[in-house]
């Protein structure tokens, strides 16, 4: 599952992804387009829980779930016209599986905002526009592409000229198609139509150094907050791009120190991953003994032979059950076999839906 950073140019994109991969593949430059072919980098999800399962079950392997991102060009006004990178960039965009845009929420003479100052609602309102005039435009492509087989009586055609026909007024009227109201039919039938507005979104507030600790009273975060609540429905995390730059080539422990110098404990990476992790709609369950604890990563809603899956198609195929205990129980009963006694280890059929946090062995027939 990919996520794309998406933004203006300038505004802290590339050192996000440097930031976040924890590499320099990204040019971050002072002047737009610095980035041209998208930069790709597998990320870590930082996850507590695998610290106490490696305790318990007394190994020295541990391997953490991941996502992908991707650092997208700089989009500008005009993008669904061509302007800028602009074709490139809506072509980048539609590879993913969501979007982070970020957000500048800093004032710094030394870097050039390309709309002249610093207003991060109006930056949105640009990016919302771009897409949403390139999703207007496949829209009405489709309509008429669609139009002439539905007229001869097709009702999967019939169907979907009248979705189309739904959406192309709300596009019309500047909004996302993330934020109709569909049924779950109408939701699985956008999917295909690969729209980039239909895409889950996350803001990242990219504050000042100095500003991270008390980030949520800063006025240009707070002016997002409300507005992405308002207009998107979706959710924000303040980080620091500048803070994540200068903690790449420090040791943990100096980067802990560096932080505690700035009063906080996080630059809100972190915080970022796990927001991204959940907004691609994926969960975490584990498989813990002597050989390694592994977090596995799943669609929520799977069922257990789903999730046995991801680990080896045979164990899909061959699925019998899955002996599965909650993160909850086992941490806090200390083992496996505690477990087990006090009833909270069990066994799961074909039907059961896994949890976030579930820690299974599964028994198959090869």
């Amino acid at each position: 599952m990919k996520a794309g950073i998406v933004g203006l140019p300038n505004v802290g994109k590339s050192t996000l992804f440097n930031a976040l991969t924890r590499s320099r593949k990204a040019e971050a430059a002072n002047y737009p387009f610095c980035t041209i072919d998208p930069n790709v980098g597998v990320v870590t999800v930082p996850d507590e829980r695998l610290g106490v399962l490696q305790k318990i079950a007394k190994t020295g392997v541990v391997i953490p779930a991941a996502i992908e991102f991707v650092d997208i060009a700089g989009l500008v006004a005009g993008a669904s016209k061509g302007e800028g990178l602009g074709n490139q960039f809506l072509a980048n965009i539609r590879e993913v599986d969501a979007i982070v845009q970020v957000v500048r929420c800093f004032e710094d003479s030394d870097v050039v905002h390309t709309m002249g100052n610093v207003d991060p609602v109006r930056d949105i309102e640009v990016i919302t526009t771009e897409l949403v005039l390139a999703d207007l435009d496949a829209v009405t492509k489709r309509i008429e592409k669609t139009q002439k087989k539905a007229k001869s009586g097709d009702k999967e055609a019939q169907a979907e000229v009248a979705l189309l026909q739904k959406l192309e007024p709300h596009l019309n009227s500047g909004k996302s198609a993330n934020t109709l109201a569909l049924t779950d039919d109408e939701k699985a039938q956008v999917k295909l139509f690969q729209l980039l507005t239909a895409k889950p979104v996350l803001f990242a507030c990219n504050v000042a150094e100095g500003d991270l600790a008390t980030a949520e009273q800063n006025p240009f975060v707070q002016k997002v907050a409300e507005y992405v609540h308002a207009h998107h429905d979706a959710a924000y995390v303040p980080i620091s791009a500048k803070i994540e730059a200068e903690l790449i080539d420090l040791s943990p422990e100096e980067a802990k120190e560096f932080l505690k110098d700035l009063g906080v404990s996080d630059s809100g990476v972190s915080s970022l991953i796990k927001a991204s992790y959940e907004l691609l709609g994926l969960q975490t369950y584990f498989t813990a003994g002597e050989k390694e604890v592994r977090a596995w990563t799943i669609h929520k809603g799977w069922k257990a032979p789903q999730a046995a899956g991801v680990i080896h198609t045979d164990f899909e195929k061959g699925f019998i059950k899955a002996e599965v205990v909650s993160y909850a129980d086992l941490s806090r009963l200390g083992s496996v076999a505690a477990a087990r006694d006090a009833g909270k280890y069990r066994l799961e059929g074909k039907e059961y839906v896994f949890q976030d946090g579930d820690v299974a062995l599964f028994r198959f027939n090869n």
